[in-house]
């Protein structure tokens, strides 16, 4: 390879060094000592990342508008940058939350970081997908690392279940996903999303009837893959079961950098290869939001387990992203479709904060031959760990959608995108049905704060690990602090979306 080779291939370092990382923490996890706290396993993994982010930052110096490398296949965008950096922080937070639980519990192998480096690796090749197969593989990639992390404790027979229905199910969804883009390719005769634009544009502009149910009948399949992978109804079967059965580190892990790569993955589909098809795909966004909302918000009022209400709670949250997602493309306006996207981004990545947060708590709460993750365990917290109450409030309240986290600007935000797109009805709907997931987030809060506390093991308190204690303070006070000041993160968000070639 010349020197201008390397040059020219240089937006693929931060996947490279993720890939190179991977490889050789396997190789030093095999190779050292063994021992249950793996410190030198955690510590590289945290190199790797850090590595991985800087190289990221510096690619994006150079990526401007977006580069296409490699025929098409891969994307090096402003978006594609800040979901990386987005899928970073959350790699390295689970890491960090996980460690002590996971070494409590013996569970803290190789093979869980190396997985978990892997899952992210895909992670990044579906935010940097310019071609349905980079799609596609980018998605194998991480769900059949996360099929394994389900099934990380072997002898539990929940985390067994989970991964049996997870894979099965996730199975199903690839197959519908792949049949859609198996359509869409026979009726546009490429596989690259940019190609496939440009001919879905061509089609519907010389009105070639006979093909268009040909797009829409693959559009449907496409769409249904993406709504299992994101997790909205009618396709969120797997969701409870899964967040329930899998141990807590793996709940965090699947609650948040996958649910950002899935964003993007909407995004690369449906706006840059299917954007002229926003008619038909818009209104199948529209039945699910409203669906996903109704039923996350209803059935978590009737969990007392805390992870099988964030379960639900997680089906609801990706309905409001979806007001954003199915609110661009107005009477042509690209400029109000890229505000629209824009809200959408900034919701996904504030949920991944919040989620990040909550299952934290959990894991911090959470001692050996103990699971803080019904809703009895959170009792009296306040009085047994003041700060953490406080801390656990605050994401609640951000989950919730109140003032002045930054959950509430992330819905103020959706809800206002519906609303300039004509969506009025389906707003006041989910302005309702985030009235009625007040309910039980606030229910938490009332356990913490009014009930006496529940006869427990002695909780961590302040003898937590230090990492683990500074790290969801900040957690929590980034949502309060981006909920008073949002203005850089939505920036941000509305300046990735405009990048997009397509916009």
């Amino acid at each position: 390879m010349t020197f201008v080779d390397f040059f020219n291939h240089l937006p693929v370092l931060p996947e490279a060094l993720l890939l190179v990382g991977a490889c050789a923490l396997m190789i030093f996890d095999a190779w050292r000592v063994r021992s249950e706290k793996r410190l030198g396993t955690f510590w590289l993994a945290q190199a790797v990342l850090a590595a991985c982010a800087l190289a990221t930052l510096f690619v994006g110096l150079g990526t401007g508008k977006g580069l296409y490398l490699f025929g098409g296949l891969f994307v090096v965008d402003p978006m594609a940058n800040l979901m990386k950096l987005a899928c970073y922080v959350a790699t390295s937070v689970a890491l960090v939350y996980s460690r002590q639980y996971l070494v409590d519990r013996g569970l803290l192998r190789g093979e869980f970081v190396t997985l978990l480096l892997f899952s992210l690796l895909g992670m990044m090749i579906m935010i940097s997908a310019g071609s349905f197969l980079t799609v596609y593989l980018g998605l194998e990639l991480m769900s059949l690392c996360l099929y394994s992390l389900v099934a990380l404790n072997r002898d539990s027979a929940a985390s067994t279940e989970a991964a049996m229905k997870y894979f099965v199910l996730g199975a199903l969804s690839s197959g519908l996903l792949l049949y859609g883009m198996s359509m869409i390719y026979g009726a546009t005769h490429t596989l690259d999303l940019l190609e496939v634009s440009r001919s879905v544009r061509d089609m519907m502009a010389v009105d070639k009837v006979p093909m268009k149910p040909f797009l829409v009948f693959g559009l449907v399949f496409v769409v249904a893959g993406i709504a299992f992978k994101v997790g909205v109804a009618p396709f969120h079967m797997w969701i409870p079961d899964v967040y329930h059965g899998a141990p807590t580190p793996v709940t965090l892990i699947i609650g948040s950098g996958p649910k950002l790569a899935a964003f993007a993955m909407a995004i690369r589909l449906l706006v840059n290869g299917l954007l002229d098809l926003a008619a038909d795909w818009q209104q199948m966004l529209a039945l699910m939001a409203l669906v996903s909302m109704a039923i996350g918000n209803i059935t978590a009022i009737a969990q007392s387990n805390l992870k099988r209400m964030l379960a639900y709670s997680t089906i609801a949250h990706m309905g409001f992203m979806l007001l954003g997602l199915m609110s661009g493309v107005v009477g042509g306006n690209l400029r109000s479709s890229a505000d629209a996207y824009g809200t959408a981004l900034f919701y996904v990545v504030v949920y991944a904060l919040m989620a990040l947060g909550a299952f934290g708590m959990i894991l911090y709460l959470s001692r050996p031959g103990f699971e803080a993750d019904t809703l009895e365990d959170m009792r009296g917290l306040s009085k047994r760990s003041p700060w953490f109450a406080f801390l656990m409030m605050v994401m609640m309240f951000s989950l919730a959608g109140l003032p002045p986290t930054a959950g509430f600007y992330a819905k103020l935000a959706v809800f206002s995108s519906a609303i300039q797109a004509g969506y009025v009805w389906i707003a006041v709907v989910a302005v309702l049905l985030s009235l009625v997931g007040a309910f039980y987030y606030l229910r938490v809060v009332k356990l913490m704060y009014f009930d006496e506390p529940r006869d427990l093991p002695a909780a961590h308190g302040g003898e937590g690990p230090r990492e683990m204690r500074v790290l969801l303070s900040a957690n929590a006070l980034a949502l309060l602090v981006l909920g008073i000041l949002p203005g850089g993160l939505m920036r941000w968000c509305f300046e990735a979306v405009q990048a997009l070639r397509i916009l």
